[in-house]
């Protein structure tokens, strides 16, 4: 029986169908995929003896197989979130031994996570299971081998081929003998093909898989990677929302031991239907632009269907269809309808209403067809997530915050109730127990350390701040910029009703550009109308070569307007722009405040120089990467890349590039790298000896991309600056969507570690050179630490010193005086991704390359 066969007997084997109706697999087969070499599958597990033929079928069941076991209970993908097996630590040898720092004063944290207990020598062993003659089906398979529960013990895990056990059968070959209900004789022989230690990464899926039994245990339901409670949802019934609280969570080798990492998740589902939704929208737009809105609304939305607790994005609407349809399964034709009633005792009301359709990306064993689109019935459909419109109600977004938005105390209430949880429950105890395994009963605890409070400087002064508010704007009132260019020629736009308004800012400014050290003569006042072909008329009529800088204060946040002016100045005709809302300046009592961020604004977007931190490392330039996905063009993708200019890391060089779907990132910003290292040299007629690239963007799964393929392109970029040019590289990912959380005591009360605390022992990687800095303050809710991951280095910085910079770095980022979450080359290429992606859609000129004009 051929590999392939066996992959089409497993799918077939599957029990119930808990998929959509109308999933129609494709006729022609995609390749089949490459079997992983042995080194690659088992990590370190002892091999018993030379591999056979029946050890090399284990080989390949095992990518089919148990992998699949486990990746399908994490919905289907075949991707490795963690990116396990990516070992970049081995090539740094100043790290090999000790990637830990010693400077700042000691902390005491809790950390979300939990150490996994096994009895002493435990191992899992794996069996390959063969049968004479070859059963097709895998229950039956499953069945035959389960008679035998005296010898195999009531512990195991099957997928039909690979069998794994916490024990060691007496001997490496086992024949059993086992009986069909037709009375058919077969004989099964269980052989021993490998030895797993606890640390292997095959052990570690296996845990993930018993975690998720016991999980299930407690009655929660997957959705996405994550688990919810739907038995016990907290209802916002004013807003129409549901919250199903529940948690991600993930075992993984950390430093001293196996651990799980979890976490505190909600998923937020409105109570309306697609159909609830549909109808509201014909009766606003009518019959005749019906159609356009449900596609503009729906598409590439997820929703979720409650009958088997799956998300689906929707890709299409498939107005020629309706519940009456049928579709074949099996031998027969079924109709939607009947499908409902008789798999999920569900009725179908509204006959007529047109089906969703969602591409499923990929279901079942490699090598088997590619599945066609899933057809969904909009009546059973519940949609999830927030629109645009509901995060701009501050009202929603309030009351959302009370129950997601946990502060230190309730979150580790909440962890440590789910630990209870597990303790408690006889059944997840059982599967335990069985297993050899166990969890202890308290979050870990460790120590890490907080680095000292920069020093800001700014003009002529210097001064510090609050360490534990990590916030400057008081300190900075009326202090000289390092540098600002005189502003005379600039132009302010405004509608007859927003005068007012405009006089006010026009009049804050005046009252604060003069102790900031700001040269402001008045503007050019233009009046528009409130449309948008009167607004890009009086830009183009008005914007010329001399204008510095372009003022538009807008009646409303309407996105259209906003990004045609942003596509004129940015494009067209390279301009600074600032736009304000009208509302944000028609209350008196603020408008100093906001007339001030205005003004640095204003100034950092011509050249100017806001403030500074003191950077030992001379002739360093470090560079910021991030990536925006623009679905509104087909999916491209939209890379950033800023660099630093000066010793003072005050003046940057900016370049985006636009990618089509599926090209590599790097390839576009090879260029900007160059581009960015010519006008280093313009700048200081040197170039830099060191370069330091902190990567952001990067997706799980997406590491060792980053280490094969971005690695190499950024050292091709650097060697076309001539041959003897070899400056020392860094690299580091940086990943802001993790689910670390860490929390300390502060007299005798759970909070927030202080800004500025680094964690580099226990919770890091062993394969790693990384580490956790949380680095900001907030006012509400958990704080989340930002995870550096450095993947390559020929620097030989210390771990104190690439530590102390890259918090240095998260307090120049010039439109919050304060500091953020990641360093400020980062965040700046995040905003002109961001503008690329939601506004502009084309480059930006390359006359603004030296100005942050993305702020």
């Amino acid at each position: 029986m051929t590999g392939r066969a066996r992959a089409r007997t497993r799918a077939r084997a599957r029990g119930q169908e808990t998929g959509p109706p109308g999933l129609v697999r494709s006729r022609e087969a995609g390749a089949v995929a490459a079997v992983p070499s042995e080194s690659e599958l088992f990590g370190r597990g002892r091999q018993k003896g030379t591999p056979g033929a029946a050890a090399q079928e284990a080989v390949q069941h095992i990518s089919v197989g148990f992998q699949r076991v486990k990746l399908g209970e994490r919905g289907g993908r075949r991707c490795d979130f963690h990116d396990a097996g990516v070992n970049t630590r081995q090539a740094m040898e100043h790290v090999k031994d000790s990637k830990t720092g010693t400077t700042g004063s000691a902390i005491q944290l809790t950390a979300n996570y939990m150490r996994i207990i096994s009895r002493p020598q435990w191992a899992l062993y794996q069996y390959h299971v063969d049968y004479k003659p070859q059963m097709e089906a895998r229950r039956l398979r499953s069945a035959l081998l389960f008679q035998h529960e005296e010898t195999l013990g009531s512990a195991r895990s099957f997928d039909g081929a690979v069998l794994f056990l916490p024990h060691k059968l007496p001997i490496k070959e086992t024949v059993l003998h086992s009986e069909t209900r037709h009375g058919e004789k077969v004989q099964i022989t269980v052989t021993l093909t490998n030895e797993l230690p606890p640390t292997s990464p095959v052990c570690l899926q296996f845990y993930n898989i018993i975690f998720r039994r016991i999980l299930r245990m407690l009655n929660m339901q997957q959705i996405g990677r994550n688990y919810y409670s739907p038995n016990d949802p907290l209802n916002i019934p004013q807003h129409r929302l549901t919250i199903w609280p529940g948690f991600s969570t993930a075992i993984l080798q950390y430093e001293k031991s196996i651990m799980l990492n979890t976490d505190v998740s909600h998923k937020v589902l409105r109570s309306e239907t697609v159909l609830d939704l549909m109808l509201n929208l014909r009766h606003k737009c009518g019959d005749q632009r019906f159609a356009e809105a449900c596609a503009k609304e729906l598409i590439g939305v997820v929703v979720l269907t409650k009958y088997n607790n799956k998300t689906y994005r929707i890709d299409d609407i498939a107005w020629d269809h309706t519940p009456t349809n049928t579709f074949k399964r099996g031998d027969a034709e079924v109709s939607f309808k009947e499908y409902y009633k008789t798999q999920y005792s569900l009725d179908i009301t509204d006959s007529n209403q047109a089906l969703l359709v969602s591409h499923v990306k990929r279901m079942g064993p490699p090598g088997a067809a590619p599945p066609g689109p899933a057809m969904l019935i909009p009546e059973f459909c519940y949609l999830t997530g927030m629109t645009d419109k509901m995060r701009a109600d501050y009202n929603i977004m309030k009351d959302l915050a009370t129950h997601t938005r946990l502060d230190p105390e309730r979150r580790q209430g909440r962890l440590n109730r789910f630990i209870s949880n597990i303790n408690d429950n006889a059944d997840a105890q059982a599967e335990l127990n069985t297993w050899g395994l166990g969890f202890e009963n308290q979050l870990l605890t460790l120590t890490g350390r907080v680095l000292p409070g920069e020093r800001i400087s700014q003009g002529s002064r210097m001064f510090e701040y609050n360490p534990w508010q990590a916030d400057w704007s008081r300190e900075m009132r009326g202090v000289p910029l390092i540098s600002s260019p005189a502003l005379t020629t600039w132009l302010l736009l405004y509608t007859r009703r927003n005068t007012n308004e405009a006089q006010a800012l026009l009049q804050g400014l005046h009252k604060v550009t003069g102790p900031l050290g700001i040269r402001m003569d008045r503007p050019v006042m233009i009046e528009y109308e409130d449309h948008q072909e009167s607004l890009l008329r009086a830009l183009q009529h008005n914007v010329g070569p001399q204008v510095q800088m372009v003022v538009v204060v807008l009646p409303s946040n309407r996105k259209d307007k906003y990004d045609s002016i942003k596509k004129y100045l940015c494009v067209d005709c390279p301009t600074p722009s600032q736009c304000v809302l009208s509302r944000t300046l028609s209350k008196p009592q603020t408008i100093m405040t906001v007339a001030t961020k205005i003004a640095l604004q204003m100034s950092c977007k011509m050249g100017g120089e806001l403030w500074s931190v003191e950077i030992p490392l001379k002739t360093l330039m470090i560079v910021g990467i991030d990536c925006y996905h623009d679905t509104s063009c087909g999916k491209r993708s939209i890379g950033a890349l800023v660099a630093s200019l000066n010793q003072g890391m005050t003046r940057w060089y900016s370049k985006c590039v636009l990618q089509d779907r599926g090209q590599e990132i790097m390839d576009g910003l090879k260029m900007a790298l160059i581009g960015a290292l010519k006008d280093y040299l313009k700048f200081n007629d040197c170039l830099p000896s060191r370069i330091i690239i902190y990567r952001d963007g990067v997706g799980d799964g997406m590491l060792q991309s980053v280490v094969n393929y971005e690695v190499p392109q950024i050292m091709e970029s650097i060697g076309s600056m001539g041959q003897d040019y070899m400056p020392k590289l860094t690299v580091v990912v940086v990943k802001k969507r993790i689910n670390s959380r860490f929390f300390t005591q502060v007299n005798g009360k759970v909070t927030n570690p202080p800004p500025g605390t680094v964690i580099d022992v226990e919770v890091t990687r062993p394969e790693w050179y990384d580490f956790y800095i949380v680095s900001q303050a907030v006012r509400q809710g958990s704080v989340s630490p930002t995870h550096y991951n450095v993947v390559y280095d020929t620097s030989g910085l210390k771990p104190d010193h690439l530590q102390r910079l890259t918090y240095k770095l998260c307090h120049m980022y010039y439109n919050w005086q304060g500091v953020v979450r990641v360093p400020a080359p980062c965040q700046y290429a995040h905003k002109l991704a961001f503008l690329v992606g939601q506004s502009i859609h084309k480059v930006p000129s390359v006359h603004l390359d030296d100005y942050l004009f993305y702020l």
